[in-house]
C-alpha cells in the first residue's frame, strides 16, 4: 500500500500524519532527510526531475506535495511551490501574473507590508485598487481587474468575505483569484473548493507553528497558471532551504492536532473577554454573535487561533502585555506558545493604539484564561 492509498478519502489527522510521504522501501526512513544538494549527477540530456539546486529538490517535492494533499484533497492536478517566506510566495503570484497596465484590487485592510507592495507595482505601472474586506466591499472596484487579491479572515481585524461570491464576480469577467489563506490553514479553509484560482499562505504561522520556520507556498489546480510562478521562482532564486522544508514537512504530522486545541483555546479566550468592560472590537468569527459569524461558518471548518480587541489606552495594552506569564509579546500567530502583541507599534495598520492581536497556542485552555484575565486586572488604572 502507498501513503497515497492511506491520504485519499482519510479525515484531517490522517491526512495531516500522512500527506507528502513517499511509498514505502525496506529500511528507508518514512520521511527521507532533508537533501543538500546545490547540484545532482546529471551524465547525458538532462531529463530528470533533479538537475540544479534553483529548480528542485527532493525534499522540496514530498513538503509541496503534502501541501497540495491538504489544499486540495482528492483533486488531480494540484501543484504547489513552496517559497522561503510568505511574501516571497505572495510576491510571485502578484509580479507573475501582472504587468504594466493591468489592474489589481487588493484588500484595504490586509497583511502590513501589503501597503509596501502596493507602491512597488504602482512604480511598475499597474493600476491598484483597494477596498476593505467586510461586506465584501472589493467588488465595487473590481470592474477591469486582471486580479483580486483576498485575505480572509483579514489581518489583523478578523473580517470575512463571501469567497464564492467574490470569485463568481471575478471569473464571469475573466479575472484571476488568488486567497490568502495563512490566518485559516488548509485545515480551517480551502479557498481552491471555493473556486479561487490561487491559494497563498504563509508557512511560517500555524500551518508549521513551532516559531522556528520561515516559509511560504502558492497552491493552485491549473498548471498552466502556475507555469509563470515557477519562472518567477527560477528567476528571483526565491527558494526555501532544504532544511527548512523538511522540518515544516514533519511539523505538518501535527497540524490536526495543534488547529484544535489552537481553536478551541481562541474561542474560550474569547469567550472570556466577551463582557468586559475594557474591551471594546472583540472579534473572533467562531463567535456567534461576530459580523462575520455567519458567512465564516458556510466557508471556513475552523475558525483559526486569532482573537482581537481593543483596550482603552496604549498604556493600558502596554501594561497587559507586561502582566502576562504564559503569553510572550512577539510578532507572527499561530505557534504552540500563546503570543500577543500591541499592533499598532509596527504602524501599516489602521487600528486603535490599544489594539491587541492575540494567537492562542496550545496551552491548557484554564491556564491561558487565567492569566488572560488576572492580566486585566492588573492592568487596570
Amino acid at each position: 500500500m502507498t501513503s497515497g492509498d492511506f491520504v485519499t478519502g482519510s479525515g484531517d489527522g490522517t491526512r495531516a500524519v500522512r500527506a507528502g510521504l513517499p511509498d514505502p522501501v525496506k529500511y528507508e526512513p518514512t520521511l527521507p532527510g532533508p537533501v543538500f544538494a546545490a547540484h545532482f549527477h546529471l551524465p547525458g540530456d538532462p531529463t530528470g526531475p533533479y538537475t540544479y539546486g534553483r529548480d528542485e529538490n527532493p525534499t522540496w517535492t514530498l513538503l509541496e506535495r503534502a501541501i497540495g494533499e491538504l489544499e486540495a484533497p482528492g483533486q488531480d492536478g494540484v501543484t504547489t511551490l513552496a517559497f522561503p517566506s510568505g511574501m516571497a510566495a505572495v510576491s510571485a503570484v502578484l509580479f507573475s501574473q501582472l504587468k504594466a497596465g493591468d489592474v489589481v484590487v487588493l484588500p484595504v485592510d490586509g497583511y502590513q507590508v501589503l501597503p509596501l507592495v502596493r507602491e512597488q507595482l504602482t512604480a511598475y505601472g499597474i493600476e491598484v485598487r483597494t477596498a476593505p474586506t467586510g461586506g465584501d466591499a472589493q467588488l465595487e472596484v473590481l470592474d477591469g481587474a486582471k486580479l483580486l487579491w483576498i485575505e480572509t479572515p483579514s489581518n489583523p481585524g478578523l473580517d470575512v468575505c463571501d469567497v464564492r461570491r467574490l470569485v463568481a464576480a471575478a471569473h464571469a469577467q475573466g479575472t484571476l483569484v488568488a486567497v490568502d489563506n495563512t490566518l485559516a490553514t488548509p485545515l480551517g479553509q480551502r479557498p481552491l473548493e471555493l473556486g479561487a484560482d490561487f491559494s497563498v499562505a504563509s508557512g511560517t504561522k500555524m500551518l508549521t507553528g513551532h516559531g522556528d520556520i520561515l516559509l511560504g507556498y502558492v497552491t493552485a489546480l491549473d498548471a498552466d497558471l502556475m507555469a509563470p510562478v515557477r519562472r518567477w521562482r527560477k528567476i528571483v532564486g526565491a527558494i526555501p532551504g532544504p532544511m527548512e522544508a523538511w522540518l515544516a514537512h514533519r511539523s505538518l504530522a501535527t497540524l490536526q492536532l495543534r488547529a484544535d486545541r489552537q481553536n478551541g483555546n481562541a474561542l474560550v479566550i474569547a469567550e472570556a473577554l466577551h463582557g468586559r468592560p475594557e474591551v471594546t472590537g472583540l472579534r473572533y468569527p467562531g463567535l456567534p454573535d461576530d459580523p462575520s459569524h455567519k458567512i465564516a461558518s458556510q466557508q471556513m471548518r475552523r475558525f483559526g487561533c486569532v482573537v482581537s480587541f481593543t483596550l482603552p489606552t496604549r498604556a493600558r495594552a502596554d501594561r497587559f502585555l507586561d502582566s502576562l506569564r504564559l503569553v510572550d509579546d512577539a510578532t507572527s500567530f499561530g505557534g504552540v506558545r500563546s503570543t500577543a502583541e500591541r499592533r499598532g507599534r509596527w504602524g501599516g495598520d489602521a487600528v486603535p493604539e490599544g489594539f491587541i492581536r492575540f494567537s492562542a497556542g496550545a496551552e491548557d485552555p484554564e491556564d491561558l484564561v487565567a492569566d488572560v484575565l488576572r492580566a486585566l486586572d492588573e492592568s487596570a488604572e
